[in-house]
């Protein structure tokens, strides 16, 4: 009777809860890196991811109420964006790079493909006063959620008074962005003991191993260091890459390298979006000519590979894509949104 009693609601409720938490917790594989930020526990009943989402959405970032986060980061794309090779903005603005997807972000410690920004709480901001992306400024963002008697009633919920400021505002979007955690590839499950290749998926992977790990490290994918991979210079963007933040010239043409997860919902590929398939990519790599290795370039010898081999390498590519969090309808476009627009 005693131990009877003591199994209340409120006693299952709890359990379920700590159990759900313990699973979202034990989500990660073991064979990941330590991430240099904690990952939100439960996203969908964490408050504060829940604010993150509806500022990632909403249009209010922008100076004329036009674009969102999520105007060049689609949630169906592994938040990258697809439909320009170069980002666009307000007033048809355009920019002078690729949006990456935005995935893993907890194991980086640097952002932007030049790694201007040095903490994922500043990451936002960005975007928010680059003229052609949002146009606004982070006082006039908060100015309007002030105004809002939406947010008003988010932020309360969230921090449990009527304060709305930066500070609060960045780290909301900072932990909706952390939780976007992508680790159920093929890949994954194969590690992981429930999955396994192809003759030609185990082919490719050797290919991999063999030309494209140095930079694209397991299992991320990405070094997180900045590369020259011998990309002809876009004479109109002339873009120095990492050199202009570094202010280095050994850095001339360097850009972070980003993780080859995903590759099938996030392209066009490369900082300025010029590859739209990634058989270009390969070809790229395959036809470098001695001028670009003259370069400070990671890259010593093209890298020649036969249509067979492409084909196997790209189909080890493929066991990357992580279905179930590119479609992962708690990531996207969020519902409450909907009516909201009187404060617009």
């Amino acid at each position: 009777m005693f131990i009877k009693g003591l199994i209340t609601t409120g006693t299952i409720f709890l359990l379920f809860s700590f159990i759900r938490i313990w699973v979202l917790q034990d989500r990660l594989p073991e064979y990941l890196p330590q991430p240099f930020y904690q990952i939100p526990t439960n996203p969908i009943n964490n408050d504060t991811v829940q604010l993150g989402r509806l500022l990632f959405y909403d249009n209010i970032l922008s100076v004329n109420n036009t674009v969102s986060c999520a105007s060049c980061h689609s949630p169906f794309n592994a938040f990258a964006h697809t439909d320009h090779d170069l980002s666009h903005g307000v007033f048809d603005s355009i920019g002078t790079r690729n949006a990456p997807g935005l995935f893993n972000l907890a194991w980086q410690e640097e952002f932007m493909w030049d790694g201007a920004i040095h903490h994922i709480e500043a990451q936002a901001l960005a975007p928010l006063h680059d003229q052609r992306e949002m146009g606004s400024s982070i006082n006039d963002l908060i100015e309007k959620l002030q105004k809002s008697d939406f947010y008003k009633v988010e932020f309360l919920k969230v921090y449990k008074d009527s304060i709305i400021n930066s500070s609060r505002a960045l780290k909301a979007l900072a932990a909706f962005e952390l939780s976007l955690v992508s680790f159920d590839s093929k890949y994954d499950k194969m590690r992981g003991g429930r999955a396994s290749f192809t003759a030609q998926e185990k082919a490719g992977y050797v290919l991999f191993k063999n030309h494209c790990s140095r930079c694209h490290k397991e299992p991320l994918f990405s070094s997180n260091t900045y590369e020259d991979n011998g990309l002809p210079i876009d004479s109109l963007l002339n873009d120095m890459g990492r050199e202009v933040v570094s202010g280095r010239k050994e850095d001339r043409y360097k850009f972070n390298v980003p993780t080859l997860r995903n590759l099938s919902f996030t392209y066009p590929y490369m900082h300025d979006g010029r590859f739209k398939k990634l058989r270009q990519v390969l070809d790229h790599y395959g036809t470098i000519d001695n001028q670009v290795l003259m370069r400070n370039s990671g890259i010593k010898a093209p890298i020649f590979l036969s249509l067979d081999d492409g084909a196997d390498l790209v189909s080890f590519l493929l066991t990357l894509n992580d279905k179930s969090f590119v479609f992962n309808p708690d990531n996207a476009f969020p519902k409450k949104l909907l009516p909201k627009t009187k404060d617009k």
